[in-house]
């Protein structure tokens, strides 16, 4: 981190990685908590010299800097307080001649979490949005687990017999798989000895017992069910977009399936089948497609990963797909253990099931690679989709991939690109569409950019690079980009207009324009009519009782930023976590009587 990162850092804008103490004079003990937080999620930076008061940031400075900082650092590097050593190097800067430093906490790896305070693992914390919290029991459990030398899937169940356990149909169907994918093999017909040449049944005391994974893979719905007291999958169709719904809604179609895992596979193909986008042939036997929907490769990449790669040891939470008209959702317990950026890197990555993944690889159900996640982006990118969403959560341990079914570059895109004055090449198109279709306090990141089928961080690097220069994106930081007010204002205009909104703007109207006070929604009207102060987002959200917040962007407040009906206290950072919206005199005039004329335009403009 360098000054200017560190003072960028210091706006108002709410950030999950940073923490900031007033360390005036000693190390303060709660630092030490947020150390195990960020060593347990994903990292993040620890800030001694600035204090917070009223929501706002104030740089306090450090009096003594020498001995805060050899203290903290003896802490960190002597592995009492804490039951790991955390190997930091700091960053010390003068601001306005006051004394500040900038501490960088890694994630430590799997096998070395949780990190603790006192020797006592209840006290493990996580980074959970701004703050620290404590491990909850099961949270404490997810961990260990990951933590363990022995993978969960491999355990023998001693409790179990090899000769009663499997579903002999199931074992068939992957031994007929196996042989067309490798003819070099020995056949092994005999099913009990098929699965101890691989693993899935082991001997010990002159008898043969399941592993958890050949039981979760091959095992008959009894015994599945007796080692995973949830379902493999919960599979729901929702016929109604998804920022429409409610948990309270009934789905069209649901299966809960708790057969095995292949079992489950199957199935979920059949569904899909029924509603793919056009018909196709699928074999039987091989479940290989003859005529390929344009985004099977993204739904099945997508669903194997979810199968393959969640928490079977977590009992409490289980995976769901969920397809809305607008979107598919897979969602998993457990985290991946590669970073969001590994994840669309062509290496292996390390994985919670690896004789699970084994199994699906030998059938060519899961790349050698590690590509399946590059696969789906790849397969969306070629479809000009907006790109999918991950949600990697390291504190939650859970992870989530979403299909948006959209457009990345929309008709109102297009005109927008034709009036920016500036000769974009497609990609660095794609680039800036992706960047205003975000929430408002969501950056755009360099993985991101990676999304829309970037090979590499430094060609995406270029790419962000020329839009700054060409003043259509603002640098947050190395890594995160935000598009600029003016260019979201413009876009909001075009969007309405390609609605055939009459408040929206047509191209090459003036903003000063406001139509009559019907052309705007009912949202909208309520929303002014309610403004009588400065209000944050949070408080327009509840009036108007919207629950999303790009939504709400989208749809009620950004085409009234765009009319000037609207304004931000603090324009010059859109993001900040202190900002409130508040009535222009223009919006005073629109509600107030007579305020319109028939033209359209308020009196006085």
């Amino acid at each position: 981190m360098n000054q200017d990162e560190l003072l960028a850092r210091l706006n108002g804008i709410e950030w999950n990685d940073f923490e900031c103490k007033k360390a005036q004079r000693a190390v303060p003990e709660d630092a030490y908590k947020t150390v195990s937080a960020f060593a347990n999620t994903a990292g993040g930076w620890l800030v001694f010299g600035v204090s917070e008061a009223n929501g706002r940031l104030e740089v306090t400075g450090v009096e003594e800097p020498d001995k805060v900082q050899n203290d903290f650092l003896a802490v960190l590097r002597g592995g009492q307080k804490l039951n790991r050593v955390i190997r930091v190097t700091p960053h010390r800067f003068e601001l306005d001649g006051k004394h500040v430093f900038a501490f960088h906490i890694p994630e430590m790896p799997r096998l070395e979490k949780p990190v603790y305070l006192k020797g006592d693992p209840r006290q493990s914390y996580l980074r959970r949005g701004a703050g620290d919290e404590q491990f909850t029991q099961s949270e404490l459990e997810r961990f260990l687990r990951d933590a363990a030398q022995e993978r969960y899937d491999g355990t023998v169940l001693t409790e179990l017999a090899a000769d009663a356990c499997f579903d002999l149909d199931t074992v068939k169907w992957y031994q007929a798989q196996f042989a067309r994918r490798n003819p070099e093999h020995a056949e092994i017909t005999d099913p009990v000895a098929f699965l101890l040449n691989w693993n899935f049944v082991v001997e010990q005391g002159g008898k043969l017992h399941p592993t958890r994974a050949g039981v979760l893979l091959f095992g008959t719905g009894r015994f599945v069910r007796q080692i995973l007291p949830r379902p493999v999958l919960d599979y729901q169709r929702i016929d109604t977009a998804f920022d429409q719904w409610s948990a309270e809604q009934r789905w069209h179609d649901r299966y809960v399936f708790e057969e095995n895992i292949f079992q489950t596979w199957q199935g979920l193909v059949a569904r899909y089948m029924r509603i793919a986008e056009h018909p196709f042939s699928l074999d039987p036997t091989t479940l290989r497609r003859n005529d390929d929907p344009p985004d099977y490769v993204a739904f099945r990449e997508a669903a194997i990963n979810l199968l393959i790669h969640q928490d079977y040891g977590d009992h409490g939470r289980k995976a769901s797909i969920k397809l809305f008209t607008d979107r598919t959702v897979f969602w998993n317990p457990g985290d991946a253990f590669a970073t969001e950026a590994e994840l669309l890197d062509p290496t292996e990555k390390e994985v919670r099931n690896p004789a699970i993944v084994k199994a699906f690889r030998r059938i060519g159900l899961s790349d050698q690679a590690g590509t399946g996640i590059r696969a789906i982006f790849r397969n969306w990118h070629e479809l000009g989709r907006t790109p999918p969403q991950l949600k990697n959560d390291k504190a939650r341990k859970d992870f989530e991939l979403v299909l948006i079914n959209k457009p990345l570059v929309t008709e109102a895109m297009q005109r927008l690109r034709q009036t920016l004055g500036a000769n974009l090449t497609p990609e660095q198109a794609g680039v800036l569409a992706l960047a205003l279709s975000l929430p408002d306090n969501e950056p755009l990141t360099l993985t991101a950019i990676r999304g829309l089928g970037i090979s590499t961080t430094q060609q995406a690097r270029a790419v962000a690079d020329h839009l700054v220069r060409q003043q259509l994106l603002d640098p947050l930081s190395e890594t995160q980009f935000q598009a600029r007010e003016a260019i979201r204002q413009r876009f909001a205009q075009e969007a309405q207009a390609q609605a055939g909104d009459p408040a929206g703007a047509k191209s090459g109207s003036s903003r000063d324009q406001v139509g009559p006070k019907s052309g705007l929604s009912a949202e909208q009207q309520a929303l002014l009519a309610q403004m009588t102060d400065e209000h944050d987002v949070a408080t327009l959200m509840q009036w108007v009782g919207r629950s999303n917040r790009s939504k709400f962007r989208e749809v009620v407040l950004t085409p009234l930023l765009a009319l000037a009906l609207v304004e931000m206290t603090i324009p010059d950072k859109p993001q900040s976590s202190l900002q409130r919206y508040r009535l222009t005199a223009k919006g005073r005039k629109w509600l107030a009587p007579g305020g319109v004329t028939d033209s359209g335009v308020p009196e006085g403009t």
